[in-house]
């Protein structure tokens, strides 16, 4: 057995670092598993365990309500039957808008999950404890990212407008139905009958259980089915068509910024230039890393790699801002045009003043430039290459062992 005091004065610095490191070294990257990723995945195995929760009870002829909760709430059984399946529809459109970080999808979650919370306590059946116990540890990690998801729903007006017609011409045929109640065939319809007669109308199923019997009544009903159809439709084309537009733009390698949401610790590259191709491959596949070019034939070309790309101008901040560079672990700005590149650097640290911003200048007399904008780190390839060159023409030595020969007087210089 070693027993090793602690130095005082001068001591051995390798003995020092070995046994005195200034840095704690985390045995478990926490910050890996507790993260905007992971709150995203454990909601969507959220929704995956409600729906399996749901068709259980479905499954059940009779659902015991032997919970906690069942002393307190009179719930029909037939809303814990269906209440889990119902719930697992809601929770997957939260996971896809939690996924491009919309802050509507985050207080959604915040109010669905305590409330699917209170099905297994009304039946605490042994299949709910997964559930119960899955709840106990998305909710507090959805908390706790809650920074994560700053996003707002940005609707066109078109949009806005087609939502304002589908509900508009739901609260018309829900009031009229209602107002008509004694107009259709079989009992006065209630307050639920007339949304169900409302809906089946629009969807043009028509069952038939509800047909109106005077002429007035059949005119009310032919007014819901045109202007109910006609806003449904113009819904999904205002809805669905910038979908179909963002997968066609990926389809030719222009990726958009809810493709790229939810990225943590990764490097940012701004611009697209000869030093590019080199830097991708030194990254490797184990670094999280997207390229932010407006140039769409080298867009296309890195999108056929695997690279991440997010088109636009590498200059503007908004477009930094989707490229998630308040989260990045550094940026590289590293196009073949100076001029942008000092734009790109002020850029970057307007948006996230602490990020580390490493830069390659093409000409040399550019670099105290890029030093006094907030660059961090200035590289100049050509005078690297230079170097390289005349060790290797004088000294007879592979550009390898010269530049292995630079990093250790780099690091020698460092200490």
């Amino acid at each position: 057995m070693v027993v090793v005091d602690a130095p005082d004065g001068a001591g051995e610095p390798a003995l020092e670092e070995v046994f005195y490191p200034a840095d704690r070294i985390p045995f478990v990257e926490w910050g890996a598993f507790t993260g905007g990723k992971s709150t995203v995945l454990l909601l969507g195995a959220m929704t995956l365990l409600s729906f399996l929760t749901g068709l259980s009870n479905l499954s059940r002829s009779t659902v015991v309500m032997d919970g906690p909760l069942a002393v307190f709430l009179d719930v029909p059984p037939g809303a814990v039957q269906f209440g889990g399946v119902l719930f697992a529809f809601l929770l997957g459109s939260v996971t896809v808008g939690l996924q491009q970080r919309k802050t509507v999808a985050f207080r959604a979650a915040l109010v669905l999950l305590p409330a699917l919370a209170v099905l297994p306590l009304l039946t605490l059946r042994t299949t709910d404890v997964p559930l119960l116990v899955g709840l106990g540890v998305t909710y507090p990690l959805l908390i706790r990212n809650r920074d994560r998801f700053d996003q707002t729903v940005d609707l066109s007006p078109l949009q806005i407008a087609s939502l304002s017609a589908i509900g508009g011409v739901g609260l018309y045929g829900t009031v009229g139905a209602y107002a008509l109640r004694s107009e259709f065939t079989g009992e006065p319809l209630t307050w639920s009958d007339a949304v169900y007669f409302v809906i089946v109308t629009i969807a043009t199923v028509g069952y038939g259980d509800f047909t109106p019997t005077t002429a007035r009544a059949r005119w009310f009903a032919l007014s819901i089915i045109l202007f109910g159809t006609g806003a449904f439709t113009v819904a999904v084309g205002a809805l669905v068509g910038p979908v179909i537009e963002s997968r066609m733009a990926t389809a030719f390698g222009i990726m958009t910024a809810s493709d790229l949401t939810l990225l943590e610790d990764h490097v940012v590259v701004l611009g697209y230039g000869a030093v590019t191709d080199s830097l991708l491959d030194e990254l490797g596949d184990e670094t999280d890393l997207i390229v932010v070019t407006d140039d769409a034939e080298a867009a296309s070309q890195l999108d056929d790699r695997g690279v991440n790309v997010l088109t636009g101008d590498p200059t503007d901040e908004d477009v930094l801002v989707d490229a998630s560079i308040g989260t990045a672990r550094g940026v590289v700005v590293g196009s073949d045009d100076d001029a942008r590149d000092v734009l790109a650097i002020l850029a970057a640290a307007s948006v996230n003043p602490a990020v580390r911003v490493v830069a390659a200048a093409t000409e040399a007399k550019h670099v105290e430039k890029f030093q006094s904008v907030g660059a961090d780190e200035v590289v100049n390839p050509r005078s690297i290459g230079g170097t390289l060159l005349g060790q290797s023409v004088l000294e007879g030595t592979s550009t390898e062992a010269a530049l292995s020969e630079l990093d250790g007087e780099d690091a020698r210089g460092d200490e």
